[in-house]
């Protein structure tokens, strides 16, 4: 198939074309590359990708809606894997009109270019964000998800309503994956695990905020792709079933996490070991915005596509040291 993959420079879009690549389909990449975080970064995954056949480029913004739809008019992909949103909780309280203008505004153009041209599914990535303020664990894509926490979450939120909308109205499939903390090699530089590592190995403090306390789930990287992927690969239909469905839409949101959560101390633990060194650490309150604890029940997940994450922590915070200290040239 030919897919449109968007924000393909980023952590999750670059791993998730490489694995569309090596399945053999046509990956058309799209991203604004900003600077967001270290623009090397993001042109050192693309650099990657670029190694592949079947690999093309685009870089500008889907906020742009006629350069967008020129994009959907000349590829005319099949199916659309849409990762491109402003990420990060925090830099929403500073800079909230970025996330209009992306993971809203972007969110409605992608949304009319898969209306206007046949798109058969668009696989979009939500958040375990939108969970905010709910203090039932694990989080159930059934639960109420009315009472975000941060704008970001409010942004993610609106997007399945949006996608739900199309859906209904334009008989559009669409799935929502609500990706919890995923992390791992070429992870990104503004996350726990790479700001970590990198204070770790200069020997400078690290700030550990709500006393170390929060209690997230972790979810390694090849384990959010393989469920990307096996979920854009399976279309939803009406009615209900696994996931959060709709009886009257194509629709589905499905939680994809690991299941097994630790509380932040763990995971420093965890990371010290897979580098050999001790971290230094500076207690801090917990930040506005941030959930005091995230835990994913994948059982809807693995119903649907006979999969669940299920990576140790060990295991995937290992592989993303290694992956760190030879990025790093240590």
């Amino acid at each position: 198939m030919r897919i449109l993959l968007t924000g393909t420079a980023g952590f999750i879009g670059m791993h998730t074309a490489t694995r569309l690549l090596s399945d053999g389909h046509e990956v058309v990449g799209l991203d604004n590359v900003n600077d967001y975080y270290d623009v090397r970064l993001k042109r050192a995954r693309l650099a990657q990708l670029g190694l592949h056949q079947g690999f093309s480029f685009h870089e500008f913004g889907i906020e742009d809606p006629a350069r967008l739809l020129a994009l959907f008019e000349r590829e005319r992909p099949e199916r659309v894997v849409h990762l491109a949103a402003q990420a990060g909780v925090r830099y929403s309280l500073s800079h909230p009109q970025a996330y209009a203008a992306s993971n809203l505004q972007g969110f409605m153009n992608m949304l009319e270019g898969c209306r206007h041209y046949g798109v058969q599914h668009l696989v979009y990535a939500s958040s375990s964000s939108v969970y905010g303020g709910n203090t039932t664990l694990p989080f159930t894509e059934n639960q109420a998800v009315d009472h975000p926490i941060s704008l970001y979450a409010a942004t993610k939120r609106a997007n399945e309503l949006m996608a739900h909308a199309y859906s209904h109205l334009y008989s559009l499939p669409t799935t929502g994956v609500r990706l919890f903390t995923v992390y791992g090699p070429w992870g990104r530089p503004d996350m726990a695990p790479y700001r970590f590592a990198q204070a770790i190995c200069a020997g400078e403090s690290i700030e550990v905020y709500n006393q170390g306390q929060s209690l997230r789930d972790f979810t390694y990287i090849d384990d959010a792709v393989e469920s990307i992927v096996r979920l854009l690969y399976k279309l939803p239909a009406p009615g209900n079933g696994p996931g959060l469905g709709s009886a009257s839409a194509p629709f589905r949101v499905f939680n994809v996490g690991n299941g097994q959560p630790v509380v932040l101390h763990e995971f420093i633990a965890a990371l010290e070991r897979s580098l050999g060194r001790s971290a230094r650490k500076i207690m801090r309150p917990a930040q506005d915005g941030d959930m005091h604890a995230t835990a994913c029940d994948s059982t809807q997940l693995e119903a649907w596509i006979g999969f669940r994450p299920a990576t140790p922590l060990a295991v995937g915070v290992q592989r993303f040291a290694d992956w760190f200290e030879q990025y790093q040239g240590r």
